[in-house]
């Protein structure tokens, strides 16, 4: 029995020609034949000519999402098998952590489907109806492939409504733990399956994470710490060892590192790097106490928690009060000053601020709230740190596109009366392949810049 098929608009841009995968029920001139929601269609251009394959919504405003390029019979788990070996051979050619995201929607050629290993347990996010209503062969193919203990799914995302679909959370095979340890870059972390966002962790910025190792250290000689060749105890041979300014040994051995402060730190994973790399002390702060918990049992299980303190607090709220509090200091040490007045008790600046939050944007609409928002952190956060110190900072909004987000923190470094020197720019790991053409999964800007006064 042939397919039924989808004839696309002559006037219509050539998305799908350009390796976008979604067709829009605008760019659809009519349905030939009969199709069930969920079913395969083709898709033909205004002269008949075959262009691809791929499954249908008529509730969906994306009303068709490809599948493949050549005729294809059915979706089944001969098909899902192929698909995840493939999925399978790419991370283990570029991913070092066998903990990874193992599928990525339309990127790895199998849209509305999301999974993530930790440990031995795959976490699955379904989004569309399409792969909805073939979990079973699903299922079947992602036992056969990476032989889990356990299928946990976490489809508890709004956008399936927009597929008239539940929400749905659950096991869907064998056991699943609620916590679970996964190691990302040689650090242990646990993951919450259950409650934790998303699917249970932010793998997208594994390598960005790892990339902070140079801004850890240097950062002795602002103490007055150098490298001195002194002469071993028993007077054998000379080593170098670091020496204050009094001429006395140091013998903490991260004196050469720097001071961190990471802003919406989840679950602290920025903070165990900057530990791993050779920090001399984290401040890891996020809003939620829940977080802060599991980050402060990560801290631990890491062997860190001497160089790390926990704040709970807003991050907005508490940069801004940092920074009045290092003005006020700056004030009071100016000649003429009137020194009876108390000042606050902040005013803490550090070598290294990090600022990862979630998304400001998740509509167009909010676009321009975004960049307030971003503006705001960026602003405050670049006040904090230390002369010649780094910022680094992320968006993972789609919608604050990277010239948008680089003009908003220039617009930011502007009215701080600081110059940047962008030392590095990236986007998501190699777990998180970008397909070209579709710009929505370009979603990921993270940016590191050395801050200096003007």
């Amino acid at each position: 029995m042939s397919k039924a098929k989808v004839w696309l608009q002559k006037g219509r841009k050539k998305r799908l020609e350009a390796g976008q995968p979604w067709i829009y029920a605008s760019e659809i001139d009519r349905l030939e034949g009969e199709a069930e929601p969920g079913q395969l269609v083709d898709v033909v251009g205004h002269n008949g000519r075959y262009l691809a394959t791929g499954y249908y919504n008529p509730k969906s405003q994306i009303m068709v999402r490809v599948v493949s390029y050549q005729p294809l019979g059915e979706m089944d788990v001969d098909f899902f098998r192929d698909r995840l070996r493939a999925c399978e051979a790419h991370r283990s050619r570029f991913v070092p952590d066998r903990d990874c995201r193992l599928v990525y929607g339309e990127a790895d050629f199998l849209p509305g489907l999301v999974v993530d290993r930790f440990d031995d347990v795959l976490v699955v996010q379904i989004v569309t109806l399409g792969m909805d209503i073939r979990r079973e062969v699903l299922i079947q193919a992602l036992v056969d492939v990476f032989q889990p203990k356990g299928i946990y799914e976490r489809s508890d995302v709004g956008v399936r409504q927009l597929e008239g679909l539940e929400l749905r959370t659950g096991v869907m095979y064998g056991e699943c733990p609620r916590i679970l340890e996964i190691e990302e870059n040689g650090l242990k972390l646990e993951v919450d399956i259950v409650e934790g966002q998303k699917t249970g962790y932010f793998y997208d910025q594994r390598e960005n994470r790892a990339s902070i190792a140079p801004l850890m250290k240097g950062w002795g000689g602002r103490s007055g710490i150098q490298l001195e060749s002194r002469e071993a105890g028993d007077g054998s041979c000379e080593r170098l060892v670091p020496v204050n300014s009094n001429g006395k040994e140091v013998t903490f051995p991260y004196w050469d590192g720097a001071t961190v402060l990471e802003c919406f730190a989840h679950t602290g994973s920025f903070t165990l790097h900057a530990c791993k790399y050779g920090a001399k002390k984290v401040t890891c702060l996020d809003v939620s106490e829940h977080a802060i918990d599991t980050a402060r049992r990560n801290v631990e299980r890491n062997g860190f928690t001497d160089r790390v303190e926990f704040v709970v607090a807003d991050a907005f709220e508490y940069l801004r009060s940092q920074v009045k509090g290092a003005e006020e200091r700056t004030e009071r040490s100016r000649a003429g000053t009137d020194t009876s007045k108390p000042i606050s008790g902040n005013g803490r600046t550090w070598d290294v601020v990090i600022l990862d939050p979630p998304a400001f944007a998740k509509t167009k609409s909010a676009v321009a709230g975004a960049c307030r928002g971003y503006k705001d952190i960026n602003l405050h956060g670049m006040k904090l740190v230390n002369e010649g110190g780094y910022l680094v900072t992320a968006s993972c909004s789609y919608h604050m596109r990277p010239d948008l987000f680089l003009e908003t923190i220039q617009e930011a470094a502007s009215d701080a009366g600081k110059l940047l020197r962008l030392v590095e720019w990236r986007a998501a790991g190699k777990d998180h392949p970008q397909l070209l053409g579709v710009q929505e999964g370009h979603y990921l800007k993270f940016a590191v810049f050395e801050v200096r006064s003007k």
